[in-house]
């Protein structure tokens, strides 16, 4: 997050000079504070202005006679996912985070959850699914693996693992096939940060005959996420959602809702017309490719068998085995799998970056 002064005036500003840092921030708001304690009294926008200044208001005038005197605020601490919320149900883009004497600690405007840095370390091992030929992003992957492909200034792989070491998630297990060589060549570069174990798999097994050579070397709680996507989820949450649950594995749902562009005829089993549906929406949850996992999981998985690990899954539901999904917005997954979605990803990260 940015620095909090940039977007801070004293109780003793006038407009004039809330508006000149209001145009400094550019991002259109400041919060004003008591000049004394430093304790938040308001918010003022550029339409806060606007309709002020409409009313004959003066710019001279002081700051609080402008502001709005009841800010939406929150305790310092509170997750992302719960700060985006808040910031979806009040239609706003910023929220000032207090603390206990209601001081401005920092300030979370909307879409800038990855550069909060989360209390709680996890310190969970993760493994990355990197085997995968990449036959949907040919011809780029005719010269790179996947997981290599830059993406914003750095790899795919290295984006995902920057965004599990914020959450002290710092051991890596890939599992490589595919032009496994190059993959391992970058990582083992001496000035390469990571700390990684590379697994070998020498059959094509699919995400879950992939998971089977995990046997003996993983015997806690881990991640698992594939090479080519990115997901915006707080891990702490969705671990403590995991564990309350007491899931063998908790799969990312990204919410997604689909629009079919004509209108859809319903009718019977014998033909018979009932009415029309004008381009119907169907709501439903996708498989974002990210998981927590158990290593219970591990004994489902056939050895040396080329299975999906959604395969699996469906073995442990019939075993009466605990599945959990973790449900994210649809604007938070990010995939680069096929080459619109890889255009769509750059699009992302630049903007973020910005």
């Amino acid at each position: 997050m940015d620095n909090p002064t940039d977007y801070i005036v004293h109780s003793d500003a006038t407009l004039i000079t809330a508006m000149t840092q209001i145009d400094f921030s550019e991002k259109g708001i400041v919060f004003v504070v008591d000049k004394a304690t430093h304790g938040l009294l308001g918010s003022l926008s550029d339409g806060d202005v606007r309709r002020y200044l409409l009313q004959d208001g003066s710019l001279s005038s002081n700051v609080t006679q402008t502001m709005n005197k009841n800010p939406i605020k929150a305790n310092s601490g509170r997750s992302f996912s719960e700060l985006e919320k808040i910031l979806e149900e009040k239609q706003i883009d910023a929220i000032p985070l207090v603390d206990t004497e209601g001081r401005i600690e920092s300030i979370y405007f909307k879409g800038d959850h990855e550069k909060i840095v989360p209390k709680e370390q996890l310190c969970l091992p993760v493994v990355i699914m990197a085997g995968g030929k990449g036959t949907r992003l040919a011809p780029y992957t005719y010269v790179l693996p996947k997981p290599l492909i830059p993406v914003s200034g750095k790899t795919i792989i290295e984006h995902i693992m920057d965004q599990f070491i914020a959450y002290g998630c710092d051991q890596f297990s890939i599992i490589v096939n595919y032009r496994k060589n190059l993959i391992k060549a970058f990582f083992q570069d001496e000035a390469s940060p990571y700390q990684v174990a590379f697994i070998d798999e020498f059959e094509f097994q699919g995400t879950g005959g992939g998971l089977s050579l995990l046997e003996e070397k993983i015997n806690g709680t881990f991640f698992m996420t594939n090479c080519d996507i990115l997901v915006d989820c707080d891990f702490s949450d969705l671990l403590n959602y995991h564990r309350e649950n007491k899931h063998i594995l908790t799969m990312v749902g990204a919410e997604m809702s689909m629009t079919v562009p004509y209108g859809t005829v319903i009718s019977d089993e014998s033909g018979n017309v009932n009415g029309f549906t004008e381009k119907p929406s169907y709501d439903f949850v996708a498989n974002t490719g990210v998981y927590l996992i158990e290593p219970e999981f591990l004994d489902y998985i056939p050895k040396n068998t080329f299975i999906h690990i959604t395969d699996v899954i469906e073995k442990c539901i019939s075993a009466k085995q605990s599945i959990g999904v973790y449900k994210i917005k649809e604007d938070a997954w990010l995939d680069m799998g096929q080459h619109e979605s890889l255009a769509e990803m750059v699009n992302k990260l630049q903007n973020k970056e910005k």
